[in-house]
C-alpha cells in the first residue's frame, strides 16, 4: 500500500486506473466487472456520456486508460476524446465500437485515441487491450489503421500539419512513411538494411519530435501531411 492508500500489485507497480464510458448500463457494468477482477487493474470511475467522462476524469489522479464508447448522447466519444487528449497527463483512450471500419472510429483516432476494441471481443482481449494501452503501445495494427484511412481520409494536404515534419531527419521521415504504409519494425529494418533496435530508436525519436503518443497518431499525421495518400500502398 502506498502513502496515498493505493494498492501495490506484484512487481511493485500500482494498478492501472481505468474509467469505463458507455451509455448502456449493462455494457458498462459488464466491462467494469471483468476488469475489476484483475489484480493489476482498478476501475475507478464509470460515466454515461462524454461530458460525464470529462468531469469524472478531472477528479481522478493518475487515470491511465479510458474505455470510450463513440455514439453517446450529450457528448459523443469523439469530442470527449479530443478534450481528454488536450489535458495535462492525459489518459490514453481506447475506443469501444461495434464495427472496425467505422468513420466514427477514424475520427476518434484523429482526435487522439490510441486504438479501438470491438465490443464483441473476448474477455481476455479486453483485459489485454487495457494492459497494452496502459503500457504506452497502440492497440491497432497499422494495416487496420490504413484501411480506415483509405476509406475515410479526404487526401487534402494540411500545410500546418506538414510543417510538423520539418524537425525530422531524412531517415526519420523515411521511417514514418514506412510506418504509415503498415510495415512492422522488423519489416522496416529488413527494407532499410538496419537493425530492429535502430528502427525502434528512429520511431521513438520521430514520435518525440512530432509530439505524437504512438504509431496510430504517426500514421494519421503522415496522411494529413501528404507523405502518403489513401489507396493501395506498396
Amino acid at each position: 500500500m502506498t502513502d496515498d492508500g493505493m494498492a501495490i500489485v506484484d512487481g511493485g507497480q500500482p494498478p492501472i486506473k481505468v474509467m469505463v464510458v458507455d451509455d448502456q448500463d449493462l455494457v458498462r457494468d459488464g466491462i467494469a466487472m471483468i476488469l475489476d477482477g484483475q489484480p493489476d487493474i482498478e476501475v475507478v470511475a464509470q460515466a454515461v456520456d462524454g461530458a460525464d467522462a470529462i468531469r469524472k476524469a478531472a477528479a481522478v489522479l493518475d487515470l491511465g486508460v479510458v474505455l470510450m464508447d463513440v455514439r453517446m448522447p450529450v457528448m459523443d466519444g469523439i469530442e470527449a476524446t479530443r478534450r481528454l487528449a488536450g489535458t495535462p497527463n492525459a489518459p490514453r483512450v481506447l475506443i469501444l465500437t461495434t464495427f472496425d471500419l467505422d468513420e466514427y472510429v477514424y475520427d476518434a483516432l484523429r482526435a487522439g485515441a490510441s486504438g479501438f476494441l470491438l465490443k464483441r471481443s473476448s474477455r481476455d482481449e479486453l483485459i489485454n487491450a487495457v494492459r497494452v494501452i496502459a503500457a504506452g503501445d497502440a492497440l491497432l495494427a497499422p494495416p487496420v489503421t490504413r484501411r480506415l484511412i483509405d476509406r475515410f481520409a479526404d487526401n487534402r494536404l494540411d500545410p500546418a500539419v506538414a510543417s510538423r515534419l520539418d524537425v525530422l531527419t531524412a531517415r526519420e521521415r523515411e521511417v514514418l512513411v514506412l510506418v504509415a504504409k503498415g510495415n512492422s519494425n522488423a519489416e522496416i529494418a529488413a527494407g532499410l538494411h538496419l537493425t530492429e533496435h535502430t528502427v525502434k530508436t528512429h520511431v521513438s525519436r520521430m514520435l518525440a519530435k512530432t509530439g505524437l503518443r504512438d504509431r496510430v497518431q504517426a500514421v494519421i499525421l503522415a496522411y494529413d501531411a501528404g507523405l502518403v495518400t489513401a489507396g493501395p500502398q506498396r
